[in-house]
């Protein structure tokens, strides 16, 4: 287990305690659904990671794609910018940030846009957690979940 100051704001810092044993990267849609239902699964699943239950994965690929996402007119009206620069500072400063895999497994998906998160989950020995099926077909190669499997799998052994 490894300690990290979280800064949730210029205000507060947070010590958190990270459990360095589960890695996972987020599809950017699982992020974006958290934000539109702060109730939902997928806030629980990123109210887990600020808990410190496992370390989130963060690439140059997977910020731009959320920083596209978020960029959306349809979104910007139902989250801020400041809410979404907010967010990305923080992932880009206190989750687990590595480089774009340089490489492409035998595993593909549907959608060849994902294709970086599969290699990005191989490459840092994580799960992938995103609620489509293009994904989820893929199961175990590499290990794929979705939101609520996810956090069955987190709080299985508590």
């Amino acid at each position: 287990m490894t300690r990290r100051w979280h800064s949730l704001s210029k205000r507060s810092i947070v010590l958190v305690d990270v459990c360095a044993e589960l890695r996972a990267v987020l599809d950017p849609n699982v992020i974006v659904s958290a934000f539109l239902a702060p109730s939902g699964t997928s806030a629980k699943v990123l109210r887990a990671w600020l808990d410190g239950d496992y370390e989130l994965i963060a690439s140059p690929l997977l910020l731009a794609e959320l920083i596209r996402l978020f960029d959306y007119p349809k979104l910007r009206s139902r989250i801020s910018e400041i809410e979404s620069q907010q967010f990305i500072e923080l992932l880009k400063h206190q989750g687990e940030a590595v480089d774009d895999p340089d490489f492409s497994l035998p595993v593909h998906s549907s959608d060849p846009d994902d294709d970086y998160l599969i290699s990005l989950a191989a490459a840092t020995r994580s799960v992938v957690v995103c609620g489509d099926h293009h994904l989820l077909d893929l199961a175990d190669r590499p290990p794929v979940h979705s939101p609520a499997r996810f956090l069955e799998l987190l709080f299985a052994n508590r």
